[in-house]
C-alpha cells in the first residue's frame, strides 16, 4: 500500500497542480490527505488535486513521488482508476 504524488504540471488558478492517489485503498488516501491538510474539496473521484507547494510536505509525510505515467499505471493496476467515460457518466 502506497500513497503516490506526481510532478506538478497541470496549470489552474495561477499555479501548478499535481495528483495524490493511493495504489490500493481510498480510505487510506482520504486519511493521508486529511492528516496532511488537503481539504476534501480537492478530491476528484480517484485522486486529490494538490498544489505544487504541497509536494515536499507530502513526500516528507510518506508519499512516494513518481512520474505521471507511473502514477496512472499504478492507479489503473489498483482498480481505483475512474475512466474518462465513467467521469462523463456513460
Amino acid at each position: 500500500m502506497a500513497i503516490l504524488v506526481d510532478t506538478a504540471m497541470w496549470p489552474a488558478h495561477g499555479r501548478l497542480w499535481a495528483h495524490l492517489v493511493s495504489d490500493s485503498d481510498l480510505d487510506e488516501l482520504h486519511a493521508f490527505a486529511a492528516a496532511h491538510g488537503i481539504p476534501p474539496r480537492a478530491f476528484d473521484r480517484d485522486h486529490y488535486d494538490v498544489p505544487d507547494d504541497a509536494i515536499e510536505r507530502l513526500v516528507a509525510g510518506g508519499a512516494e513521488q513518481v512520474g505521471a505515467h507511473e502514477l496512472v499505471r499504478r492507479l489503473i493496476a489498483s482498480g481505483l482508476r475512474v475512466t474518462t467515460r465513467e467521469r462523463r457518466g456513460r
